[in-house]
């Protein structure tokens, strides 16, 4: 028995860099092993903003992404503390609100690392951020280095999904 498998099925992946005052977005088309970019950039909160409002600007801009763009995965870099440790709570509540908006709409959730996510842009875990932009920028065919930081972390991370096979994806899924 032969089994084909369909490489020209074009599929809409989010990528999410998570935060409370950016949360980069990168939106990517990948059909087989081309990948092209569809949008990205930030939603972002004001500093003097009260918190929860910042918190449902998060929300909203999430939903709205997913309405105007209908993905069909949805994918979060994983956070990752090193030194500002007074930044992980308002972080991880934009995640999570980042992260109920993506839920809601019923398209299946996927986090890497950001190991995960530079080794599958660059082919070294450990490459600095400088070298994942670039890649970001090659890989995508785009003239310039995607910006804001956060934009091109997302772009990333949709990139690292779509090189990574339907099998080991599951792995990363959040259940």
């Amino acid at each position: 028995m032969i089994i084909l498998y369909r490489m020209d099925i074009t599929m809409i992946i989010l990528g999410i860099d998570p935060g409370y005052a950016i949360l980069g977005y990168g939106i990517i088309e990948a059909e087989g092993r081309r990948i092209r970019p569809v949008d990205y950039g930030v939603v972002e909160t004001k500093a003097g903003e009260p918190f929860p409002e910042r918190l449902e600007k998060l929300y909203l801009g999430v939903r709205q992404l997913v309405g105007m763009y209908k993905p069909e995965h949805i994918v979060f870099e994983e956070l990752f503390f090193y030194r500002n440790t007074t930044t992980a709570l308002p972080v991880g509540a934009g995640r999570g609100v980042a992260m109920l908006a993506a839920q809601q709409s019923g398209v299946p959730l996927y986090e890497y690392t950001p190991m995960q996510i530079k080794l599958a842009v660059t082919g070294n875990g450990h490459a600095d951020k400088k070298q994942v932009q670039q890649m970001v920028r090659v890989l995508l065919g785009l003239r310039e280095i995607p910006k804001p930081d956060d934009a091109a972390d997302a772009l990333g991370a949709a990139i690292c999904h779509a090189n990574t096979s339907k099998a080991a994806a599951e792995e990363f899924r959040i259940r």
